[in-house]
């Protein structure tokens, strides 16, 4: 057993950072927290004085150990470019699980992360969400798969015209993914499907059946447009990727309740689709109702300076409150995990973070780590 005492707590009730509190980890779980927490005197105690406790980050896009930073072909396990439909493909068996990245992500506090394919294929395959630290490897898979990626916009069309193949426009883009799930939909309920049919409709049947979503990357506000006009053909559960223009046509996002995994945005406007990158554009997207979480897109954006963009982004004026909830408990309300995620609470995972001045200050650093109550610090170098 663990105790934590004398720091400052994030209070999700409250939207605030409360003095004093004590919390008690017991296992996997938090056991007990608050103000008036006895313990015995054999527990483990963190003093966490004058330091501030979160949740852990959750980062929600990214691509690691598929693409790892230090490594060109070696390394490079995150696109499939032979067929722009390749739904049955798994980031969970592309993953490197010794990625140097997997340290870099404790150190800047994000505990979980959701890792998938690219954006190379119109439907590239099933996303997994894992956590970073265990006591074994294959205990780092949470829920897989998580979501089925997908994709709109220039990266499908530049892909594929230098393949000499089709999708090589926005029409084509938008007709490949319409005819994925409307292929799947007709053969929803059939029983008479070839072992390599169910194979490969299978993760279209579970986005179909609203067993998990649809993960799609747009930036554009007209590639926006087309993703929730097919998602109102099929009637499945989407969140949008990145969605760099989506402040643009935020009140149909907010009709479908449609929320979206912002950035990357510690970048420079790599593409014409990117034009509009800007840390701002969280504040819009809060100001008009958008439930929203940061991203990094690791590694496009290390994963380490993912409290860095949301720090930006309060600087551009979004609230202190809602940058750390945009971290934490808004992640874990998208993924469907917020009763185990999200705050510190009797009952959740013990997934905490402690740093020795406020999160989204730059100079802040991270004293310790606890995923799943497996504690990581003391030696963060």
């Amino acid at each position: 057993m663990i105790a934590i005492k004398q720091g400052k707590v994030f209070s999700q009730e409250k939207k605030a950072f409360i003095d004093n509190n004590l919390i008690l980890i017991e296992g996997n779980y938090i056991k007990a927290a608050g103000e008036n927490v006895e313990f015995a005197e054999n527990v483990k105690v963190i003093d966490a004085s004058s330091c501030y406790i979160m949740p852990g980050f959750i980062d929600a896009h990214t691509h690691i150990g598929l693409e790892e930073e230090i490594y060109r072909i070696e390394g490079d396990d995150v696109n499939e470019i032979s067929d722009p439909i390749t739904p049955h493909l798994r980031a969970v068996d592309g993953i490197n699980w010794n990625d140097l990245a997997f340290t870099d992500a404790l150190k800047g506090g994000v505990t979980r992360s959701v890792s998938m394919p690219g954006s190379a294929n119109i439907i590239g395959g099933q996303a997994v969400f894992i956590k970073h630290l265990a006591s074994s490897i294959m205990d780092m898979v949470c829920k897989n798969p998580c979501a089925l990626k997908a994709a709109l916009g220039e990266n499908p069309k530049r892909v594929y015209t230098a393949e000499k193949k089709s999708p090589k426009t926005r029409m084509a883009n938008a007709a490949f993914l319409r005819e994925a799930f409307y292929k799947a939909a007709k053969k929803l309920d059939k029983s008479d499907l070839s072992p390599e049919e169910e194979f490969k409709f299978l993760p279209l049947f579970k986005v179909l059946r609203k067993e998990m979503p649809l993960f799609l990357h747009a930036h554009r506000a007209d590639d926006i447009l087309t993703a929730l006009r097919i998602k109102d053909e099929f009637g499945f559960e989407l969140v949008i990727q990145h969605g760099t223009e989506a402040f643009m046509v935020a009140d149909e996002l907010v009709r479908r309740d449609v929320p979206v995994f912002l950035g990357p945005l510690l970048v420079n406007r790599a593409k014409v689709e990117m034009k509009e990158v800007a840390f701002k554009n969280a504040a819009l997207l809060d100001k008009a109702g958008v439930k929203f979480a940061f991203i990094t897109d690791h590694p496009v954006v290390p994963i380490e300076q993912l409290r860095v963009c949301a720090a930006l982004a309060v600087r551009e004026g979004l609230s202190e409150e809602r940058a750390l909830e945009a971290l934490t408990a808004i992640p874990a309300q998208i993924l469907k995990c917020d009763g185990d995620l999200g705050s510190i609470a009797p009952g959740k995972r013990a997934d905490i973070v402690i740093f020795d001045g406020h999160p989204l200050e730059f100079k802040s650093r991270v004293k310790y780590v606890m995923v799943d109550g497996v504690l990581w610090g003391d030696n963060l170098e």
